[in-house]
C-alpha cells in the first residue's frame, strides 16, 4: 500500500517572504569603520570616530564625530568622511545617505602636543 503524495504548499516569491531590517547601531557601526578608513593619517592620542544613525524606510541620517590634528585641511577631511560614509552605508546596507553630518569633538594641536609636559596655568 503507498501513500498519497503530500500537497505541497505553492512557492512564495522571495520578494514576499518578508523583510530584513539592519538596526540603526549596525548601520552607526558600518559608518564609524567607513570613517575611520578616510583619515587617512589619525592624531595619535585621538578617540576613534564615533558614528549615530537614524534609519527611516531605508534612509539612513548620519552624524559623525571625528578628532583631528590642527592644523590640516579639516574641510577635505570632512569630504573624504562623508564620501567614504555614504558609500559604505550605501554598499553593505543598501540604505540612501542623503547626508552625512560631521561633529568635530576635539583638534589635536601639534603645540598643545609639545606643552602637554609643562604644567601651564591660563591666567
Amino acid at each position: 500500500m503507498s501513500t498519497p503524495p503530500r500537497p505541497t504548499a505553492p512557492r512564495v516569491p522571495p520578494a514576499e517572504r518578508g523583510a530584513t531590517r539592519i538596526a540603526d547601531r549596525v548601520v552607526a557601526k558600518i559608518a564609524a569603520q567607513a570613517a575611520r578608513e578616510a583619515l587617512t593619517a589619525p592624531p595619535e592620542q585621538a578617540a576613534p570616530p564615533h558614528a549615530t544613525v537614524t534609519v527611516h524606510h531605508d534612509i539612513a541620517r548620519v552624524r559623525v564625530s571625528l578628532e583631528l590634528d590642527y592644523p590640516s585641511d579639516l574641510a577635505a577631511q570632512c569630504a573624504s568622511v562623508r564620501r567614504q560614509v555614504a558609500r559604505r552605508i550605501e554598499e553593505y546596507a543598501e540604505m540612501s545617505v542623503p547626508e552625512v553630518d560631521i561633529d568635530i569633538e576635539h583638534l589635536h594641536s601639534t603645540h598643545t602636543r609639545s606643552a602637554a609636559g609643562r604644567d601651564r596655568r591660563l591666567r
